[in-house]
């Protein structure tokens, strides 16, 4: 695999985990239980910093970090519409690990194979935390003791200004 070669792999791979990050923060402003919304933006958090080893491993090989694609589109705000649209995360990360673990094993730069080959496997357990959070589960990333009892939603609107 040339350099160049190498290069438009990172910037693909790149390029749509941007896509599927920007779902990711979409979904998040509709997740209204506590422990849901923790863990999307405990998953976000990651994938901020799997852009940003995807964003030095395209400086490594000098090339331009390339511009964001569109933002998708809204969720739907309905109430509970969040679970469908978790189901959908699962689904998206799970496509995208199948789609591009071939390409990965293919590599031949050992430290780009290894970062992205760690991406693939952190984005199999957020496709795990996003089915679970679907399905209603709340102990995604944690338990809380029984006394401390959650109650309301996540509001909808986070910054007043």
């Amino acid at each position: 695999m040339t350099s160049s070669d190498l290069s438009q792999l990172i910037r693909e791979f790149y390029l749509e985990r941007v896509a599927l990050l920007m779902r990711h923060e979409n979904t998040a402003t509709i997740v209204t239980p506590y422990d849901i919304n923790n863990a999307y933006q405990y998953v976000i958090a990651r994938e901020e910093t799997h852009l940003s080893w995807l964003q030095h491993a395209l400086v490594d090989l000098g090339t331009e970090i390339p511009a964001d694609p569109p933002r998708p589109a809204a969720p739907p705000r309905a109430k509970g519409a969040w679970a469908a649209e978790a189901a959908e995360d699962a689904r998206l990360q799970r496509a995208f690990v199948e789609r591009w673990r071939p390409r990965v094993e293919a590599v031949t730069h050992a430290r780009h194979k290894a970062m992205l080959k760690i991406v693939l496997g952190e984005m199999l357990e957020h496709e795990r935390i996003f089915a679970q959070a679907a399905a209603g589960r709340t102990d995604l990333i944690g338990t809380h003791l029984a006394i401390n009892e959650r109650r309301g939603d996540v509001l909808p609107t986070r910054w007043v200004e």
